[in-house]
């Protein structure tokens, strides 16, 4: 069988069984199995603004395991800081999917907490990630305004307590992102392809690609994403240090790549992360976490033309002071917008009061 299955089509569930069809994954699972699936919720936008795994690809793996005999099926997932999960399924379209075949979703928010301990880390992982039979990872390929890209990887941070998530953002993401996939066995990844957003992982700049990827490894599926958006894998930090510490392989000339109606492959796109890293430097970020930093880089973004003194943003500016800030992080600055996170509304009126001044 092939190390990554890549199918280009627009027709999201037939696209996604024919993907699963050609994989290794109806020799993975076994019927008596509880089978948990992970898609990516982190805020409550529609798939088709870019942040978000189409219902309708979490609907292919379903209808895929059901025709193998497989019953006990259920939808896991949190959403990021300053969202509420239910909220982001329902916005998502996933309390229809889960009526449609009677399989539960759950806000792991509300979930028990298991400390597991890797290496240096001991993280706050949800028990139903760790108690399932297998676990089948749902991502979303798209960009990452401060790791470049999220994909497999980084999408098990939906199985760690909030707590857990600010504190990844303390201990610089890239390592504990990497480790955590060692505290968390994935057995197989279907990525959604069909609309990331190419600059952000919020959404809003949806690109059209129409793919699904699938294949058994997230570091492999994660190195060979990376290509797809203009990126160098040994490049983004969480990649690297998998790679070094034996977590998986690194897409390469070894690695045995099916693509399926081949004929839709649509062109290479540029590199996703110019605009936010011009945006950026504009940004004083010191351990910030993704919802406060996404929210101040987006506004950034839709205000346009700011060349006024850098904006702070992060738990590292806690008990600081400074100019200007951005959260409740930077509560100590003369002026800041307050919020953990901050209404992206709230940042825009901000920045637009420095440049009216």
């Amino acid at each position: 069988m092939s190390d990554i299955v890549v199918n280009y089509s627009s027709n999201i569930l037939n696209g996604t069984l024919e993907t699963l069809k050609a994989t290794s994954l109806a020799r993975l699972v076994k019927p008596g199995m509880r089978v948990s699936l992970k898609p990516n919720m982190v805020l409550a936008k529609h798939p088709s603004e870019g942040a978000t795994t189409h219902s309708e690809v979490t609907e292919g793996v379903i209808v895929f395991l059901r025709e193998l005999g497989i019953d006990n099926i259920e939808i896991i997932e949190s959403a990021w800081l300053g969202d509420n999960t239910k909220r982001v399924y329902a916005a998502c379209g996933y309390d229809k999917l889960s009526e449609k075949y009677g399989v539960p979703i759950y806000d792991l928010k509300d979930d028990k907490i298991r400390r597991v301990k890797v290496g240096e880390y001991t993280f706050e992982i949800f028990e139903k990630a760790l108690a399932t039979d297998f676990l089948i990872n749902i991502p979303v390929l798209k960009a990452h305004c401060q790791t470049l890209m999220t994909c497999c990887m980084k999408n098990l941070k939906g199985c760690i307590s909030d707590r857990e998530k600010r504190n990844f953002h303390t201990l610089g993401l890239h390592r504990p992102i990497a480790m955590l996939n060692a505290a968390i066995q994935t057995g197989f990844c279907v990525v959604d392809g069909i609309c990331g957003d190419l600059t952000f992982e919020e959404g809003g700049n949806p690109v059209t690609r129409d793919m699904i990827i699938a294949g058994q490894d997230p570091l492999l599926l994660d190195s060979y994403c990376s290509s797809l958006l203009g990126l160098n894998a040994e490049d983004i930090g969480y990649i690297s240090i998998a790679r070094k510490e034996g977590l998986g392989e690194i897409y390469g000339a070894n690695t045995k790549l099916t693509e399926l109606n081949s004929e839709n492959k649509p062109l290479l796109t540029k590199s996703a992360t110019g605009l936010a890293r011009r945006l950026s430097s504009k940004i004083n970020e010191d351990k910030a976490c993704s919802a406060c930093y996404s929210a101040l880089i987006n506004a950034l973004h839709r205000v346009g033309g700011y060349s006024g003194e850098k904006i702070s943003v992060g738990q590292g500016f806690i008990g600081k002071g400074g100019k200007l800030g951005c959260g409740n992080c930077t509560s100590g600055f003369e002026r800041y917008v307050k919020g953990c996170p901050p209404k992206a509304s709230e940042v825009c009126e901000f920045i637009y009061s420095l440049t009216a001044n």
